[in-house]
């Protein structure tokens, strides 16, 4: 990029999956023992959403912990690259982000816990994917370029400060703008307010009744998954309405992909594109109308202007 480049193209920042695909697979292993925590110590909320990370001023962070009468947080520091444990009572501990197989990862982390008098219980091997290996025994992930992580948590500020933006709209029920270890993707769902059919599952290790609850309610669903070659916002919707991959999205660049079932728009073409905001905020409002408008959602009563009272602000 060069040093003229308009400030806009050079917020979001370029990352090929080629080019960090092995920092990428362990870190996801490193979100998964973190999200875990978190998952082991929080009260249940509808369709998981108190497992989630949240895209922060310096990484992703789990947000405040209950532990008995104290809270705590955890939070992954992609600019000083530190993984940083603080608790209520003014304790903290610190593990530096560099390479380091999962199992060591894994290791320091239950351990600065053990320190804080935290202690989590939970199934200690990954989800979601294939194979998993448990964490105590993966020395096959050991990557971590510091680079790299630090532009892919650059590219969640912005995917997060827009999808923001369109959340805004919808006044019904819908999820925080928050990340999936799981799957490892940054995700905002809507809800049209009626019970959807029980979803089949079939994620890899991942027991069919955590997508029966993840999936419990008729939604519209978008994110950004640092997948494919270059990374791509998705939006889908479940369960899926007839005509669904045939609707007319923004932009031009967007497509259905019967594969995934889901619409994709690829990262570079908003990076690259004049305005990008803008050019991902369409993408995510029609995408949306294809699940709203061919599911009959009660679009007039559940959106809403988000400048509704800015004169009286």
């Amino acid at each position: 990029m060069t040093a003229d480049a308009p400030t806009s193209h050079r917020a979001w920042p370029r990352l090929r999956v080629d080019d960090w695909a092995e920092t990428r697979d362990t870190l996801h292993m490193w979100t998964q023992i973190v999200g875990k925590v978190r998952l082991s110590q929080s009260p249940m909320l509808n369709h998981w959403w108190q497992v989630t990370l949240y895209v922060s001023p310096r990484g992703l962070t789990t947000g405040a912990i209950p532990d008995g009468t104290r809270i705590f947080d955890v939070e992954f520091d992609f600019c000083n690259h530190r993984l940083l444990i603080r608790t209520s009572d003014g304790e903290s501990r610190a593990l530096a982000l560099e390479s380091k197989p999962v199992a060591e990862f894994h290791r320091q982390t239950m351990e600065a816990l053990d320190q804080l008098g935290i202690h989590p219980q939970f199934q200690a091997r990954p989800n979601e994917v294939e194979p998993a290996i448990p964490f105590a025994e993966d020395t096959q992930h050991s990557v971590y370029d510091p680079d790299a992580a630090h532009l892919f948590w650059r590219q969640l500020v912005q995917a997060s400060r827009v999808i923001g933006q369109f959340r805004s709209h919808f006044v019904g029920k819908a999820s925080p703008v928050h990340f999936f270890w799981g799957s490892f993707d940054l995700a905002c769902t809507r809800f049209s307010g009626r019970p959807a059919p029980e979803h089949p599952g079939g994620a890899p290790n991942c027991g069919d009744w955590v997508m029966v609850e993840g999936y419990s309610r008729e939604l519209s669903s978008c994110g950004f998954w640092p997948g494919g070659e270059e990374g791509a916002f998705y939006a889908y919707a479940y369960p899926e309405p007839d005509r669904f991959a045939d609707y007319p999205v923004e932009p031009e660049a967007a497509y259905y992909s019967a594969e995934n079932g889901q619409f994709l728009l690829p990262y570079e073409a908003v990076a690259t594109a004049d305005d990008p905001d803008g050019t991902l905020m369409r993408f995510l409002h029609s995408t949306y109308e294809a699940a709203a408008d061919l599911g009959g959602w009660d679009r007039a009563a559940l959106e809403d202007d988000p400048a509704r009272w800015q004169d009286r602000r």
